[in-house]
């Protein structure tokens, strides 16, 4: 019954994500935003606080992890207005306001203001729209994130509390499944960073998606690979961060996600077999997903949980490529030039800038009967 109730309730938070990343004004851009400041805060908290300063003693780095984990409302509040366009200055000023909030009264906060800020420089004159400004949205910013916390830990937080035990009291099954669904998310438009970070997923549940990430990345390498969408660069890029490819994965939906269910959940078995805790929400992602759960366990079975999250990402990749093989489609636009039509460039525009304008315009008029030449003969042979 518990895992029914984590994963409907998932499901539905997803779909609520998903309207609002593709249907609200700067939806997607402000979703962006509350990502990256969950990497500022909650990685850099992982990894200084409890690798370096809980494990290799460095009392500094720890301190500088610990006051880093603190500011996730300032960082969401700033970074959030300033991915949808916000002049900084107002981004800032709504941040500082917001010191001791969460991330998410943050991103609410840091959206609301990311709408209403460029009113100030459209109705007021250069000079004073800045003072007005920083004087109004400080005290704003402060009484929405005031205003909406209540709501955000009864809800959301609630949700992600509700996952998490979910993940605790059926571990393999909710690694499966939990893992799959968040490789999927983690590939898709839809930042997996940002999801985690709303839901304030934490403990075996975020080490799952973490590790997901991770294994998952192997399955999109392969699929890549297999099925020829994109050139190297590409294989590499949608290994390191999938949102870098979204013009590939969103035309080729059904193998690239259709595996990644299969490499995701694969992957997750080994999270959840393994028990790997990851108490840094936001950090489902290839990179900082492998990173953050060193703070929080044994660096060997990290390790071994890594490396068969990997063998499961390339099993669910290398069946994914087979199964799927008819749906890719590659007749995607590259933005590369090949090298041999600029070195044909280079040499034309050589030829020309040796050439007095008598002679290009023989070669032009010579050009131009070859053409006519070539025309009449093709339609003559019609005939």
């Amino acid at each position: 019954m518990e895992i029914l109730k984590g994963m409907g309730l998932l499901l539905f938070t997803l779909g609520l994500f998903s309207l609002f990343s593709f249907k609200a004004p700067k939806g997607s851009k402000a979703m962006s935003g509350l990502a990256n400041a969950a990497v500022a805060t909650f990685l850099v908290e992982a990894i200084h606080k409890y690798i370096s300063g809980n494990f290799l003693g460095f009392t500094f780095l720890g301190k500088v992890g610990s006051v880093s984990g603190s500011m996730g409302g300032v960082a969401a509040a700033i970074l959030v207005p300033i991915s949808m366009g916000v002049n900084p200055i107002y981004a800032v000023v709504a941040g500082v306001a917001l010191g001791g909030y969460g991330i998410l009264p943050g991103f609410i906060a840091g959206y609301i203001i990311g709408l209403i800020a460029p009113i100030f420089d459209k109705k007021l004159p250069e000079g004073l729209n800045t003072i007005i400004g920083a004087l109004l949205i400080a005290p704003l910013a402060r009484f929405i994130a005031m205003g909406i916390d209540p709501v955000v830990n009864a809800t959301l937080v609630n949700i992600g509390q509700m996952i998490s035990i979910a993940a605790q009291q059926s571990p393999l099954i909710m690694g499966f499944l939990l893992g799959g669904i968040m490789k999927v998310v983690c590939t898709s438009p839809l930042s997996s960073m940002a999801v985690t970070a709303m839901l304030g997923l934490q403990g075996l549940a975020m080490g799952i998606a973490g590790i997901a990430c991770v294994g998952g990345s192997f399955t999109n390498g392969i699929i890549f690979k297999r099925l020829k969408l994109g050139d190297k660069s590409n294989i590499i890029a949608v290994m390191l961060e999938p949102l870098t490819q979204a013009p590939i994965v969103t035309k080729n939906p059904i193998p690239i996600y259709g595996s990644n269910i299969l490499g995701g959940g694969l992957a997750g078995l080994s999270a959840a077999y393994f028990n790997i805790i990851n108490n840094a929400p936001g950090t489902a992602s290839p990179i900082p997903g492998l990173l953050a759960p060193f703070g929080f366990n044994d660096p060997k079975k990290v390790l071994i949980a890594v490396i068969f999250a990997i063998i499961g990402g390339t099993i669910g990749g290398l069946v994914g490529s087979v199964v799927f093989k008819d749906f890719a489609k590659k007749d995607y636009k590259s933005d590369k030039i090949l090298v041999n039509g600029i070195n044909k460039s280079n040499n034309d525009i050589n030829n020309i800038g040796s050439k007095t304008p008598t002679e290009i315009a023989t070669d032009t008029a010579d050009t131009n009967v070859d053409s006519l030449n070539a025309k009449s003969n093709t339609e003559s042979n019609a005939f």
